[in-house]
């Protein structure tokens, strides 16, 4: 069995306390309300065991309890992002440099109400890199507590774009610069390459990319060591897996 790392405590005390909020908001009666916050109790203490940042478990408990709710409002899933991945006619991709963290990655943003995802997708392109971009197909879906490159429960969905105009303009708040990159300039600090360089670079050589997906395990619940490398990602169509190698 794989050595338990700080990504396996996380993972376990996130999925721990979304069980208990979620079922706070279903349940009335007192003696289960109790229950389920024992284990959000238990899940802030591997939270912090877990070593990354100053967490409080009570604080941690406090701040888990405010998103509880009543019924499905209440049940807790994992927050969505949408990437876009947008290439040239010459290959190259369009990369932004966050102003949060000053790391380069594609355009992303959080999911918006109200727009479907792809529609995401245009708008976090418009509005972080000045480009207009048209939706070509879908690229991957990523699991980001999995992977090692979110610390909260996500999923990033990834899409294939292509610009149509629009010149390069980078948002003021949310970026420090923006470009075109070949695959052998990209520019550094790169966030999580090992994710998604090679996948990124697949989907604009290809014209239809074969969406990528991190394959089912046999047991959710085993610790998986590290998180999935790039030298072991899958892709993944039907029935069947092809080792990929970056």
């Amino acid at each position: 069995m794989e050595c338990i790392t700080e990504s396996d405590l996380i993972r376990w005390s996130e999925a721990l306390a979304a069980i208990a909020r979620s079922g706070l908001g279903f349940t009335e009666s007192l003696y289960e309300q109790e229950r389920y916050e024992e284990v959000l109790a238990v899940a802030a203490d591997m939270r912090v065991a877990a070593g990354r940042g100053t967490l409080d478990p009570s604080a941690l408990v406090q701040e888990w309890m405010k998103g509880a709710g009543d019924g499905a409002l209440g049940y807790v899933t994992p927050k969505v992002a949408v990437g876009a991945v947008v290439g040239n006619d010459d290959g190259e991709i369009l990369l932004i440099q966050r102003a949060d963290s000053g790391v380069w990655l594609y355009p992303t943003g959080w999911a918006d109400i109200g727009y479907s995802p792809a529609e995401v997708a245009v708008k976090e392109v418009g509005e972080e890199t000045g480009i207009i971009a048209e939706v070509e197909s879908f690229v991957a879906v990523f699991d980001g507590l999995r992977r090692g490159f979110s610390a909260v429960p996500l999923y990033s969905l990834i899409f294939k774009l292509r610009p149509v105009g629009g010149s390069l303009a980078r948002h003021p708040l949310e970026c420090l610069d923006v470009g075109w990159f070949d695959r052998d300039s990209l520019p550094d600090p790169l966030a999580g390459a090992g994710n998604w360089v090679d996948i990124a670079f697949q989907a604009i050589d290809a014209e239809a990319p074969i969406p990528y997906f991190d394959p089912p395990r046999s047991d959710v619940w085993i610790p998986e060591g590290e998180p999935l490398p790039p030298a072991d990602r899958r892709r993944v169509t039907g029935h069947t897996e092809e080792q990929t190698h970056g």
